[in-house]
């Protein structure tokens, strides 16, 4: 592609086409007979935001959207921002219009948001401020082909960035206008019977936690096996109210190792062996035992582990301890060892634990500082249970664990459809700006004709 150094105003419209058009032998991939490839700089005006100076508390106030990456989560409806400029402010800043697309340019390289109102943009963000159909170039900028530009063309020292000048190089496949907008058109009607799809999926996906609640509260509230106390001529008089240390105990103390040997293997679960979604140990390590034996908490098969630290706490990692290596496990000291006594199950106690109104409870009485808060011992030794008996617990932990097994495959199968969906979204966008929607009339005007409008515009 030439690269001529003059002005648009001084090119003839040969000159300006030959620096506009990419050579065929250059296309990334073949488009329609009528479309064309050029660069983003030819079809847009790209611009770099601005921060003002938070020094200059005049410049801020509620006149001006001021965008920044987390506000592009609306992506194709952008209508609000996270803070606003005054009209001080909005002096020594370029206003975006609205219709232009923010783009960042920093760290999370691609994100994008269509903006539907006018505002302004911080530095991490370059907004494209299209020459026509703003939609058809959000949903080009959307595609993995455009994003896999923007990370080819990143340079990077401690963070990815891709500049101004970089963004306007990327490729773009220009249709005819017609054209664009029934991509869009199409694109439109396609998203919304998806999105519809994927809405359905996420309420089944968000309300697994509140359907998980409220089976535990009756679990624990003697609801869950109201008919099989019934059934055995039991009532409510056998639950009897104890403290978790009654029944219980936390920390208990380590082994005696001193007459084992250094090299014997045993298991090992840092923090990251631990699932927080399924409540197990999922990722399990070995490692010889002079490594561990200090500075490490020690547990046995059976004993029951719960997070103390956040957010590792409220996030739910807890697990009953399965098989272990030589019969011995060293973990994290950011776990609490919960050992059960004979009137305690540990299933029922670990039920206990990953419900969260109990892991809302310990959230609540959390001291320390902010990042390393931890639950106190003393909350999880006072914490008062209603207890049935062991029977009882065992019937309540085999109800929970069917049904929430149930719970979790509806779950597992609608997180599918989500991720489904997304994938089906950007096969779409793949094929709509390579003219495989269907939607293209050959015999059309030649999208070229909208790079000499462009020529022409300039004069």
């Amino acid at each position: 592609m030439a690269k001529g150094k003059k002005t648009k105003k001084a090119l003839t419209q040969e000159e300006w086409l030959e620096q506009a058009l990419v050579p065929k032998e250059e296309w990334p991939y073949r488009v329609p007979g009528n479309w064309c490839w050029t660069t983003v700089d030819k079809i847009a005006t790209v611009v770099t935001g601005k921060t003002p100076s938070k020094k200059c508390s005049e410049y801020y106030g509620d006149k001006l959207p001021f965008f920044k990456p987390a506000d592009l989560d609306a992506g194709r409806h952008v209508v609000k921002a996270s803070e606003y400029l005054s009209d001080k402010g909005k002096e020594i800043v370029k206003i975006i219009p609205a219709q232009s697309i923010a783009v960042c340019c920093i760290g999370t390289i691609g994100k994008s948001g269509f903006l539907e109102i006018e505002g302004t943009t911080n530095q991490q963000i370059n907004s494209v401020i299209p020459q026509f159909n703003s939609l058809y170039q959000y949903y080009f900028i959307n595609t993995e082909f455009f994003i896999n530009q923007l990370w080819g063309k990143a340079s990077a020292t401690t963070i990815s960035i891709v500049n101004k000048s970089k963004m306007e190089s990327c490729y773009v496949p220009l249709a005819p206008f017609a054209e664009q907008q029934r991509i869009v058109d199409c694109i439109e009607n396609l998203f919304a019977k998806l999105d519809k799809a994927k809405e359905k999926a996420q309420a089944v996906v968000y309300s697994f936690e509140q359907r998980k609640s409220s089976i535990l509260h009756k679990a624990f509230t003697g609801e869950l096996t109201k008919q099989w106390r019934k059934s055995r001529g039991m009532g409510m008089d056998s639950w009897e109210r104890v403290s978790l240390s009654d029944v219980c105990k936390v920390n208990p103390k380590k082994i005696e190792t001193k007459d084992l040997p250094d090299d014997l293997e045993v298991s090992f679960f840092p923090m990251s062996a631990l699932s927080e979604v399924y409540g197990e140990i999922t990722n399990p390590q070995t490692k010889p035992l002079k490594e561990v034996k200090t500075g490490f908490t020690n547990f046995s098969e059976g004993d029951v582990v719960f997070a103390k630290i956040t957010p590792c706490m409220e996030n739910g990692k807890s697990a009953v301890i399965g098989r272990l290596v030589n019969d011995i496990g060293y973990g994290t000291t950011e776990f609490y060892v919960l050992r059960c006594s004979g009137k305690l199950y540990n299933r029922y106690l670990y039920h206990l634990v990953r419900d969260k109104h109990f892991r809302d409870e310990a959230k609540s009485v959390m001291t320390g500082a902010v990042g390393q808060q931890r639950v106190p011992k003393s909350f999880l030794e006072k914490y008062p249970l209603y207890l049935p008996s062991m029977p009882e617990q065992e019937e309540i932990c085999r109800v929970l664990d069917e049904m929430f097994a149930k719970e979790r495959k509806v779950k597992n199968f609608s997180e599918n459809v989500i991720k489904q969906i997304d994938v089906i979204k950007k096969s779409i966008l793949a094929r709509a700006f390579r003219g495989e929607l269907g939607t293209n009339d050959p015999a059309e005007g030649s999208a070229v004709g909208i790079l000499k409008k462009g020529w022409e515009g300039s004069e």
